[in-house]
């Protein structure tokens, strides 16, 4: 089976290097047609056409996996006709009208006031709250380092909307972080559960789980793959 282009999308607070973990572990297995996007996160327009720009680079089929918000935007960008799949990891997967601001409003998660706003417009996790915010199952070095080089969005990228959802025409792959403090746990099994995912496994995990759980990410990454020839 030749093995397909795997792109992996990061989401808000922290840029493509957020693969670090999953990256390698791929390789190891014979994935070496990998790429890690970097997402501007100043609108999801803007991250979307920046995803399809790199689909369109891949002479074969590809496998898109995201991340957190990188979820929004697979399911915007993954309708191309070489997008074979898309695997979700803690990640947001709106349906059409849907944005991710709208289903975090609906239903928090627990580190929800821990976002604060700059004079630009920029969203942050108070640099001093990102540990137990975002990464608690890492260590304090670990997530120190991820809070300093945080990649803020821009705040009303929160509140755009899907137009074609990608899952209801590509098959789809889910993990659910039990312990997420930034995308309540029950709207990601509202989220897996609609879209009708192939496989969909829970990690008692915060939302980092790419980089506390790399094992099992990296695992249910190479199923996806092995589904479609």
């Amino acid at each position: 089976m030749t093995k397909p282009a795997i792109i992996l999308v990061h989401g808000f607070w922290g840029g493509a290097a957020h693969w670090a973990k999953v990256i390698p572990q791929l390789v190891s297995l014979g994935y070496s047609d990998l790429h890690a996007v970097e997402m501007p996160l100043t609108s999801l327009a803007d991250d979307a056409t920046r995803l399809r720009q790199m689909i369109a680079q891949q002479q074969g089929q590809v496998l898109l996996v995201g991340h957190s918000y990188g979820g929004a935007v697979i399911t915007e960008a993954g309708n191309e006709p070489n997008v074979a799949g898309l695997v979700y990891i803690a990640a947001f997967a709106p349906d059409a009208g849907e944005s991710p601001g709208g289903i975090s409003q609906a239903n928090p998660p627990a580190a929800f006031a821990n976002l604060a706003s700059d004079s630009d417009g920029y969203l942050w996790i108070k640099p001093e709250l990102y540990h137990e915010s975002f990464c608690q199952d890492l260590d304090a070095q670990e997530a120190l380092v991820m809070a300093v080089t945080q990649k803020a969005p821009i705040g009303a990228t929160f509140g755009d909307a899907i137009s074609v959802p990608a899952w209801k025409n590509r098959p789809a792959w889910y993990q659910i972080s039990s312990e997420d403090r930034m995308i309540n746990p029950e709207n990601q099994k509202m989220m897996s559960a609609r879209m009708g995912a192939r496989k969909i496994i829970t990690l008692d995990a915060g939302h980092a789980s790419l980089a506390s759980r790399p094992d099992e990410v990296t695992a249910l990454i190479v199923e996806a793959t092995q589904s479609f020839g």
